[in-house]
């Protein structure tokens, strides 16, 4: 699960490129949907939660809830334990158990799978899709999209992204990878054009004594 949850401080936008990807029309025409309203947006501020299941029985073995702010590709990842900024060019990654943040140049072209990435159009590039149906999620009708890599090396085998049609905003889903693990996601509360201060997307250490610094840049 903590590699499933680092995976919310990498990109959230990647180039438009739909010509290797496009595979269904009706999927495209609801992923279009998502990228133009997310794109009309100054900011916006959610809540989510993932739940893990996997081994025998697919159990669930953990899950975690939490908070993100967007504002363009900037972005601040709050959860129990963790805290996950970035400005666009640097990604802070705080641990509160062990007291330490680690710092990494931001890479927009990071092809995993993250809270912040699942509001975005990031399946143009890397991923084909297709159109299932319709499903209710929170009594919402939702447009229900399948993803699978065309990278097979990834560790992610599948993605299943609900879609609220009345919003055209992604509300949940599930993630499944190669070690047989699904990650359950949902999104909620999701509040456009909020007022958020640039230096709230800026690691601020005097609000974080005592936190040990591991530059990797």
């Amino acid at each position: 699960m903590k590699k499933i949850l680092s995976l919310c401080a990498l990109a959230l936008c990647f180039a438009v490129n739909t010509a290797e990807a496009q595979t269904d029309a009706k999927a495209k025409a609801v992923l279009d949907g998502v990228t133009k309203k997310v794109n009309s947006l100054k900011t916006l501020k959610a809540n989510f939660a993932l739940k893990l299941t996997g081994g025998k029985g697919g159990k669930v073995t953990d899950s975690k809830k939490g908070t993100i702010a967007i504002k363009g590709t900037k972005y601040h990842v709050q959860l129990t334990g963790q805290e996950i900024i970035c400005d666009n060019k640097t990604v802070w990654t705080c641990n509160a158990d062990a007291k330490e943040v680690t710092v990494s140049t931001f890479n927009p072209k990071d092809q995993s799978i993250s809270p912040a990435k699942l509001l975005t159009n990031f399946y143009d590039k890397e991923y084909r899709y297709k159109y299932i149906g319709e499903r209710k999620e929170g009594g919402k009708s939702c447009d229900v999209v399948e993803l699978t890599p065309i990278d097979a090396s990834k560790q992610v085998v599948k993605i299943e992204l609900l879609v609220d049609k009345a919003s055209s905003m992604i509300v949940g889903g599930n993630i499944w990878s190669k070690s047989g693990n699904k990650t359950q996601y949902t999104i909620s509360n999701i509040t456009p054009n909020v007022n958020i201060a640039d230096n709230f997307f800026v690691w601020d250490s005097k609000s974080h004594p005592g936190v040990e610094v591991n530059d990797l840049r």
